[in-house]
C-alpha cells in the first residue's frame, strides 16, 4: 500500500506511540517531517527527535514526553490539510485552537511555523495540523 500522506502517517505514529507509553518512535525521515517535529520540540510537545541516516531516505527518531501521572503531553493531534482537501488561511485567518491552549502547525513561505510564529511574521499558509 503506497503511502498518500506522509504527514498524517506521522501524526498517526505519534499519536498511537503516545498511547501505548512509548518513550521513542522511529520513522521514516522527509524535510518536512523533520521541520515539523522541530515545531513540536519548541512547542515543548516532544523531548526531542534526531535523525539517523540508513541506506534510505533516513529515520526521523522522535523521542515522546509524559507528564507526572506517565499520560502522553500530547492530548490530542489533528490532520487539518489533506491531500484531498488542502486547507489554507491568510494571516488574519490562522486558527486559534482550544482557545489558544493547543497550537495549529503551518507550511508557511516562512517555513514550517506554529500558529503563534506565523501570526507574528504576518503570514498565512497551509494548516497541517492541530495539537494540544
Amino acid at each position: 500500500m503506497a503511502m498518500t500522506d506522509p504527514i498524517a502517517d506521522l501524526l498517526t505514529r505519534i499519536r498511537n506511540a503516545g498511547l501505548a507509553r512509548h518513550q521513542k518512535l522511529d520513522l521514516p525521515s522527509s524535510n518536512l517531517k523533520v521541520a515539523i517535529a522541530e515545531v513540536l520540540k519548541n512547542l515543548g510537545y516532544i523531548k526531542n527527535y534526531k535523525t539517523v541516516s540508513d541506506d534510505k531516505q533516513g529515520v526521523l527518531r522522535i523521542y515522546l514526553k509524559f507528564d507526572e501521572q506517565n499520560l502522553p503531553v500530547i492530548h490530542e493531534i489533528k490532520r487539518v490539510s489533506t491531500p484531498g482537501r488542502r486547507v489554507y488561511v491568510g494571516k488574519d485567518e490562522i486558527p486559534k485552537v482550544k482557545s489558544g491552549l493547543g497550537c495549529a502547525i503551518l507550511s508557511t513561505s516562512r517555513g514550517v511555523l506554529d500558529d503563534t510564529a506565523a501570526r507574528e511574521a504576518q503570514v498565512g499558509g497551509e494548516v497541517l495540523c492541530t495539537i494540544w
